[in-house]
């Protein structure tokens, strides 16, 4: 028998490709910011299945990881290039 429903990380997968076939609409400057986020959507799928059920909310909620690693990464720098 086979599986009757999808699993988070199916859906994520699935998601992050209408992200990316979406991020080819944009402007050619913008594509790229785009596709980086559809990218950034996959990256926790695997520790998102364990709280989330939803897999637009594991989507999201890996994007705004990633960028809050990324903005704590260049707080840091800005901070090491004043010290």
């Amino acid at each position: 028998m086979g599986r009757s429903f999808e699993s988070v990380r199916m859906g994520v997968k699935e998601v992050s490709s209408r992200w990316l076939k979406a991020s080819r609409a944009l402007r050619k400057d913008d594509q790229i910011y785009g596709q980086m986020v559809a990218q950034m959507a996959k990256k926790h799928s695997s520790e998102a299945f364990y709280a989330l059920d939803d897999p637009l909310e594991a989507a999201v909620f890996s994007v705004l990881v990633e960028m809050m690693k990324r903005r704590a990464e260049e707080d840091k720098l800005q901070k090491d290039k004043t010290a």
